[in-house]
């Protein structure tokens, strides 16, 4: 009788898999509440790496780190009429505290374009003020009806950038220098997933912007996903909340805004990107444990050894992790590290001893080899950056041999419904033509123009649509 596998077979059932993968690599479990997750540590750990790097590349751009309240007073969200009407479905509102009712309801932070402007408002009063740059790491609540982990949760943790700028132009550059140089270079070079930058259609912008740049990644079943916004929030905001400055002429002006915001959701998309039927693999450039040390067997000798190579190996600069667990049987441990995605494992047993030998096994890559316990220290490394490459190179593949260029829309919905990207003249299919696919639950994902950039407009010549399904 045939062993039954440790996951469902992605080619099965991709959603089931993932669930399973999600639940054996020890990532995450559903909270007690519908729609809320508990992240465990393997997969916060993983979430710490994506903020450290993230939050480097931030204040890189000149923002700083703030921290706003968790409750916003449900007067400021209807301020901004398309704001509230695009977030209603989705609030939490809290009505009694303490035991009694609240005099004015407050609202579970959605996103924090209101209560900022709050504070904008009073920060802002001169052209010297600006521009002014903020960022806060924090949770964020948005009622779901259909929750699935890290992609869909009630609650998701996040970053959101707010801006205020003196001018248009000001605010719409560094709008799409988080887009390109944060988001963009972030997701390719430690992720290792190969997005595609594109700008929203009006329909599927964010509420209370003028334009919405977004990052759109194909995962393994052909279906697209939204990686990160940035927003050009124009002066939507500064009108319904009276953010003003003193220009230099000695005109009071209304200030030019941006937000921009990356989530959790990059851990699902991690996982629906690189896993295989195996389990997750995780790209080196991001693991908290590049490399797990194991020894096979428990004699002291090995053990020893194995402790001792993990403290080279730390040295060097790598992440390492000893795994000396010999009471639990070296086959359970090296499936478990394969799950979780290791890029390499070194394994040592008495023989390996013997012969001054490691058996360095590639998760990524695939494939063992035994390698010399000296030349470790110099191989590691090497290996490291060329399953990160590799990654990245079979993220690009899939993407371009699963688009097609099509001409109609009736084609643009055979592709996306059986699993791939269409690409389509925006001139030939329009708003009308993408109201129609949503009737399939197909989606225009971003618009971008022929050479792969981002159209400055929606209707620029040349620009192509994107449609695929979504997660």
């Amino acid at each position: 009788m045939a062993k039954a596998p440790v996951l469902t077979p992605q080619a099965e059932d991709f959603p089931r898999w993932y669930q399973d993968l999600i639940n054996k690599a020890e990532l995450a479990d559903n909270g007690p509440v519908r729609g809320t997750m508990v992240i465990r540590p393997y997969g916060y750990g993983l979430w710490e790496r994506m903020q450290q790097d993230m939050d480097l590349r931030i204040k890189e751009s000149g923002a700083q780190n703030a921290y706003f309240p968790l409750f916003i007073p449900q007067s400021y969200l209807t301020r901004e009429a398309e704001h509230v009407e695009g977030f209603a479905p989705e609030l939490a509102v809290v009505t009694h505290g303490g035991g009694k009712q609240l005099e004015e309801p407050v609202v579970v932070r959605p996103t924090s374009e209101t209560i900022i402007n709050e504070y904008f408002s009073k920060w802002v009063q001169s052209y010297r003020d600006l521009p002014l740059l903020i960022n806060q790491w924090a949770n964020v609540v948005r009622w779901e009806m259909r929750p699935r982990l890290f992609l869909r949760t009630s609650e998701f943790l996040w970053q959101e950038g707010h801006t205020a700028h003196a001018t248009y132009e000001d605010a719409r550059d560094y709008a799409a220098h988080i887009h390109r140089n944060v988001y963009e270079a972030f997701m390719r070079d430690v992720l290792a997933i190969d997005v595609v930058p594109g700008r929203k259609t009006a329909k599927e912008r964010f509420a209370g912007a003028i334009n919405t740049l977004t990052l759109e990644a194909m995962m393994g079943d052909g279906k697209a996903l939204q990686m990160g916004t940035s927003h050009e929030l124009g002066q939507n905001f500064a009108k319904a909340f009276d953010t003003t400055y003193l220009s230099k002429e000695g005109k009071q002006e209304l200030v030019w805004q941006t937000s921009w915001g990356s989530t959790t959701r990059m851990i699902g998309a991690l996982v629906m990107s690189h896993g295989d039927d195996n389990g997750l693999r995780v790209p080196p450039r991001l693991a908290h444990i590049q490399v797990v040390v194991m020894a096979i067997k428990g004699d002291d000798t090995v053990v020893a050894k194995v402790r001792e190579i993990g403290d080279r190996l730390t040295a060097a600069g790598i992440r390492v992790k000893v795994d000396d667990r010999t009471d639990t049987p070296f086959g359970r441990r090296a499936v478990d590290w394969e799950l979780k995605g290791i890029p390499v494992r070194v394994e040592i047993g008495p023989r390996d001893l013997e012969n001054g030998t490691a058996m360095v096994a590639r998760r990524i890559a695939g494939g063992k080899e035994p390698v010399a316990l000296d030349a470790l220290e110099a191989l590691l490394p090497k290996l490291l950056e060329e399953d990160q490459e590799l990654l990245l190179t079979q993220s690009r593949e899939r993407r371009e041999s699963r688009t097609s260029e099509v001409a109609t829309l009736e084609e643009a919905a055979e592709v996306a419904v059986g699993g791939g990207w269409a690409r389509i003249p925006w001139a030939d299919l329009g708003p009308e033509g993408e109201e129609k696919l949503g009737e399939q639950s197909v989606s225009v994902r971003c618009l971008v123009a022929e050479d792969g950039s981002v159209p400055v407009a929606d209707d620029a010549p040349g620009t192509v649509a994107i449609v695929a399904r979504s997660y």
